[in-house]
């Protein structure tokens, strides 16, 4: 049997080649549309200089048919209006439509010439013309987006913070630094720093970079020495050593990885989390609660040393918010040990912005076994000293196969079965759950949630 002709097989790569084209197609119409509306947004102090623009333009032209027909000039003028009476006959298009056309054109062109022109001058100083737009309007709208402080770590943080990131460019995040496990663990022991593992993810969150947002989450799979370290790790560890500890480092962080908010840890001072638990035992750094708890539970949760610092900008950020937001994220090993710093917890209770709890999706094996989800707030007003305002609850039901299999590690569902009233009266029931084979939080999903809890201001206008 003879092989069928080479043709036969190429239709599909062909369709396929064209497929991606058109997606591409569309991919580069939904940016160009985006960015245009960009350019559109309220406040961005565009529109009105474009707009001076093109009344100055059409007031010169004005000036210059005044200039010409009455001066000097007046021969040349008339033998320009001769010529385009010359290219079409009035029965076909009105001399005046003529005219139109050519001041269009020439306003298009002049639109064209201060493109170049600015994307000559960003060029000059280093930045990219396709950045310039984002930029704009990270400065000019996000600068009047909510002021959110957000308390936490872990991969619950970093995911509110990526879906804050698109609305506001004043969210803060308070990050708890007392990690003892993996490559945070080993740069603690080794450094007498804080914990960076947090610290990173929220910083790559919050990146106006996406290369640097990538590159702070590589984790190094060989190499001896940093073997299990992440870029963002080994970076923040390197800045911390030379300038004599992270605190000293911050502006220069932010400037670096072109954070869009704030990102401080809890304290800049080296401490170990302690369990106390229900049979009366202690244990000490959090990667030996899990295993270490066994079928006791952790009553409440302490920092050694117990007086730590809080940066001056963490507490002015928290004066200034307007919204404070507790999680998501693990209850005693993420949340609550950034409520342990004294300054930080006392201006959290003298702060008037509301307090949002962000309720965990399931229980934690080895940390909240057989808590329900007050019990998660009675933690919190215990150790805090005020109670939430508002508890953020995901009403989305898990698809049954994952249920299964976090019920099968020990894990369950929090929800407001068997709650008392008071808790009833406070929740907010909303979807948040991210789709997918994993119990967690949509980042868009929560950021909106927020959004709409958010006070109602009045606008505020904003210069040039």
């Amino acid at each position: 049997m003879s092989d069928p002709p080479r043709h036969a097989a190429e239709p599909p790569l062909a369709e396929d080649l064209h497929s991606t084209t058109r997606q591409r197609a569309v991919e580069r119409g939904q940016h160009a549309t985006r960015r245009a509306r960009m350019w559109l947004t309220p406040g961005m102090g565009i529109k009105r200089w474009l707009l001076l623009f093109v009344a100055c333009t059409l007031v010169g032209a004005v000036g210059f048919l005044h200039f010409t027909w009455t001066g000097p000039l007046h021969f040349t003028a008339t033998r320009w209006i001769l010529y385009l009476n010359a290219l079409t006959s009035p029965e076909i298009m009105p001399l005046h439509v003529v005219g139109m056309g050519v001041m269009a054109a020439a306003l298009v062109g002049a639109f064209f010439s201060i493109a170049m022109l600015n994307r000559s001058v960003l060029r000059g100083v280093g930045t990219l013309p396709e950045t310039a737009m984002d930029t704009i309007y990270a400065r000019r709208h996000l600068s009047r987006g909510l002021r959110v402080v957000a308390v936490g770590g872990g991969t619950g943080l970093s995911n509110l913070l990526s879906g804050l990131r698109p609305h506001t460019a004043h969210t803060t995040a308070i990050v708890t630094v007392s990690d003892d496990g993996g490559s945070s663990g080993r740069l603690r022991e080794s450094l007498d720093m804080i914990a960076p593992g947090d610290l990173t993810d929220c910083y790559a969150a919050l990146s106006d970079s996406p290369v640097m947002a990538r590159l702070l989450l590589h984790r190094f799979r060989r190499g001896d020495g940093i073997q299990g370290h992440t870029f963002g790790n080994l970076m923040l560890a390197t800045l911390s050593e030379e300038e004599g500890g992270l605190a000293e480092a911050m502006q220069d962080i932010h400037e670096v990885l072109r954070i869009r908010g704030h990102v401080f840890p809890a304290t800049t001072a080296p401490a170990t989390l302690v369990a106390h638990l229900s049979d009366g035992r202690t244990v000490r750094g959090e990667s030996k609660f899990a295993p270490s708890v066994g079928s006791a539970r952790i009553l409440s949760v302490t920092l050694d040393p117990p007086d730590l610092p809080a940066l001056p900008s963490v507490l002015e950020a928290i004066g200034s918010a307007e919204q404070l937001v507790l999680g998501p994220g693990s209850l005693f090993t993420s949340i609550i040990p950034g409520l342990l710093v004294p300054d930080i917890a006392q201006a959290i209770r003298a702060s008037a912005a509301p307090l949002i709890y962000v309720a965990s999706l399931m229980t934690e094996p080895g940390e909240t076994d057989g808590l329900s989800l007050d019990d998660h707030v009675q933690a919190i007003f215990r150790h805090l000293g005020r109670a939430p305002d508002c508890v953020l609850v995901n009403s989305d039901l898990l698809p049954p196969e994952v249920a299964q299999r976090y019920a099968a590690a020990g894990a369950h569902v929090l929800d407001l079965n068997g709650a008392p009233q008071a808790l009833h009266s406070c929740a907010l029931r909303v979807p948040l759950l991210h789709p997918g084979h994993e119990a967690r939080h949509d980042p868009a999903a929560l950021a909106q949630a927020l959004l709409t809890l958010a006070p109602r201001r009045r606008p505020q206008n904003q210069p040039g």
